[in-house]
C-alpha cells in the first residue's frame, strides 16, 4: 500500500514538472523582484496577522465547550491542544486527517468518537454560515473603483444567498432530520448505492450536532464566537497584504476588497492534499492578487506564500510541541482515521 502511495505522489510530481517545464517559455517571473518584496515585508504586521489566527485557536475551543456543555462541561483550556494537533495534522497530511480533531477531542473529555464528530460537522456548519455572512456583507460594500467592482457584487450576492440556503437546510434538518436523510439517501441511491449512504450518514451526524446547540443563548454565544473568529481571520489576511508596503495595491487594500481573495483561499484549501495543497493554494491566492487588485505577480506570488504561512502553516509548530508533550503520534492517528493507536 505504501510502495502504491509512493508511486502515485511520484507520478503527480513528474506530471507537475512537466507543466512546468512545457510552459517555461510563457512564464514571465522575476525572482531577483520576488526576493525582493520579501526582503521588505513589514514584519510586525505578519506577527500581528499571526497573532489572530492564534487566537482564533481560543475561540475555537471556547466553541467547542460550548458544543458539548449539555454533556460535560469543559474548560476550554482542555481543548486549546487538540485545536492545535488536528489543525497541524491537516497542515501535513491534507483534509483526510480532519478526524483527527474530535478523535482527540473525544479522548481529551471521555466522550464518543462519533458524538465528537458529529460535534465537528455542527462546527463546519457555523463556520461556513459565519463566513458567508462576512462575505457577503463585505463584499457588497466594497469600493466602486475597484477593478472588477461587479465580480464582488455578484460574489455578495451568491455567497448571501448560500447562506440563507444553509439556513434553510439546518432547519430543515432540525425539524425533520431523520426524513431529510432518508430522501436524499434515496434520490442519491439512484446515481450511486454507496454515495447515496454517505449523504444519508453525513445528514444525520449533522441533527445529532444540532441538538449539541441546545438552547437560543447557546446558539446565540456559538454564533457570535464564530463572527468574532471569522472576522479575525479576515483581518489575519489584511494586515499580511498590509505587511506588503512597497506595493500599494496590496499595502493599502481595504477589509471588505480581502474577501475575494479571503473566498479563493478557502476554496483551493478545500480539497487540501499533502504538501502540494501549498503551492495550489499559493497559486490561488496568487492569481487572484494579479487579476483582481492588479498586484504584480512577483509580489503576488510573495503574499500568497506568507498567506499560507500566517493563515495555515503558523500552527505547525504549536501542534508539533502539543502533540509531543501528550504522546500523539500525528502519522498513525491520521492513517488510522482518528483510530486509538495513537500513542508516539
Amino acid at each position: 500500500m505504501k510502495s502504491r502511495k509512493g508511486v502515485v505522489w511520484l507520478a503527480i510530481l513528474i506530471v507537475l514538472a512537466l507543466v512546468v517545464f512545457s510552459n517555461r517559455g510563457r512564464i514571465h517571473f522575476d525572482w531577483a523582484e520576488f526576493w525582493q518584496q520579501l526582503r521588505h515585508v513589514g514584519w510586525v504586521h505578519i506577527a500581528a496577522g499571526t497573532a489572530l489566527i492564534y487566537a482564533t485557536y481560543w475561540l475555537r475551543a471556547t466553541r467547542w465547550s460550548v458544543f458539548i456543555g449539555a454533556t460535560k462541561r469543559v474548560s476550554p483550556l482542555v481543548l486549546v491542544g487538540p485545536q492545535f494537533i488536528g489543525f497541524t495534522a491537516v497542515a501535513l497530511f491534507g483534509r483526510l486527517a480532519d478526524v483527527v480533531r474530535p478523535a482527540l477531542v473525544a479522548r481529551r473529555v471521555q466522550l464518543s468518537i462519533s458524538s465528537q464528530v458529529a460535534v465537528y460537522t455542527i462546527e463546519r456548519m457555523f463556520d461556513l454560515g459565519a463566513a458567508a455572512l462576512i462575505f457577503s456583507g463585505a463584499l457588497l460594500f466594497a469600493p466602486s473603483d475597484l477593478p472588477h467592482h461587479e465580480v464582488f457584487v455578484r460574489t455578495g450576492l451568491l455567497s448571501l444567498g448560500g447562506t440563507a440556503a444553509i439556513a434553510v437546510f439546518a432547519v430543515a434538518v432540525r425539524v425533520a432530520g431523520g426524513a431529510v436523510a432518508r430522501v436524499a439517501g434515496t434520490m442519491l441511491g439512484w446515481l450511486s448505492k454507496p454515495m447515496g449512504e454517505s449523504v444519508a450518514e453525513k445528514i444525520r451526524g449533522f441533527r445529532e450536532g444540532l441538538d449539541a446547540v441546545s438552547s437560543a443563548q447557546d446558539f446565540l454565544v456559538v454564533s457570535l464566537i464564530s463572527l468574532a473568529m471569522w472576522g479575525m481571520i479576515g483581518g489575519a489576511y489584511v494586515e499580511t497584504l498590509h505587511a506588503f508596503v512597497n506595493t500599494p495595491q496590496l499595502a493599502t487594500i481595504s477589509y471588505s476588497s480581502t474577501m475575494l481573495l479571503m473566498g479563493a483561499s478557502i476554496g483551493a484549501s478545500a480539497l487540501q492534499l499533502p504538501i502540494i495543497g501549498w503551492f495550489t493554494q499559493i497559486a490561488a491566492t496568487a492569481a487572484t492578487m494579479h487579476e483582481f487588485y492588479g498586484a504584480p505577480i512577483e509580489a503576488a506570488t510573495a503574499c500568497g506564500a506568507l498567506l499560507l504561512g500566517v493563515t495555515f502553516l503558523c500552527i505547525i509548530p504549536a501542534g508539533l510541541i502539543a502533540a509531543r508533550v501528550n504522546h500523539v503520534s500525528l502519522k498513525k492517528m491520521t492513517a488510522s482515521g482518528g483510530g486509538e493507536d495513537v500513542s508516539g
